[in-house]
């Protein structure tokens, strides 16, 4: 990927409080992830609380940049579908533009056993 075209992200955290409301929202979601190119990285599925609190569904979504992931987040067609789940969920939602810069090098010595992490 060039530089300057990192992907959007959608990262939710989720506690469903009414699964009847929620499950109507999540079968009208598909139509804006559709519109914008949102596809699921994650959705549900077995997870591990290292640190700090979590909460019991866990979603990321991927747009082919930011702006879509933005755009998506403010479409009609996401709000009525997110109006459909009103009072059914509680959430954070984070919309976070990608990393496209240099990473980590293999060369790069590994942690001494026993040092801190981050």
């Amino acid at each position: 990927m060039a530089q300057g075209t990192a992907k959007g992200y959608w990262i939710v955290r989720v506690d469903v409080q009414d699964a009847e409301a929620y499950k109507a929202y999540a079968s009208a979601n598909g139509a804006a992830f559709a519109r914008f190119g949102g596809r699921f990285l994650v959705r549900g599925g077995a997870y591990e609380a290292v640190t700090g609190t979590a909460r019991s569904r866990n979603v990321i979504v991927e747009f082919p940049s930011y702006a879509a992931a933005l755009a998506c987040w403010h479409s009609d067609l996401y709000q009525s579908a997110r109006a459909l789940q009103k009072g059914g969920a509680e959430a954070d939602i984070v919309v976070i533009e990608g990393y496209d810069g240099p990473q980590p090098l293999v060369s790069e010595p590994a942690p001494t056993p026993g040092a801190a992490s981050e």
